[in-house]
């Protein structure tokens, strides 16, 4: 199972934010933000942060991306 968080980054072209101006905002890590950066997993609780700061839904934060193999 993996994700994607292109919708993030098109929130943050659309808001004209850098991630920089995200972590301060939101107060996630640099280490959090690489993850991200990266594919890998957060912890619900940072998708939510996100969530609330663009008062969006999970959808315009991540989306899930099907692997061929967990078929």
């Amino acid at each position: 199972m993996s994700f994607s968080y292109k919708p993030l980054w098109k929130l943050l072209i659309d808001y004209d934010m850098s991630k920089k101006d995200l972590m301060k905002a939101t107060d996630i890590s640099k280490s959090t933000m690489d993850k991200m950066g990266r594919g890998e997993q957060v912890s619900m609780e940072i998708i939510d942060r996100l969530c609330n700061y663009f008062e969006c839904k999970v959808e315009n934060v991540i989306q899930h991306c099907y692997d061929k193999e967990d078929r």
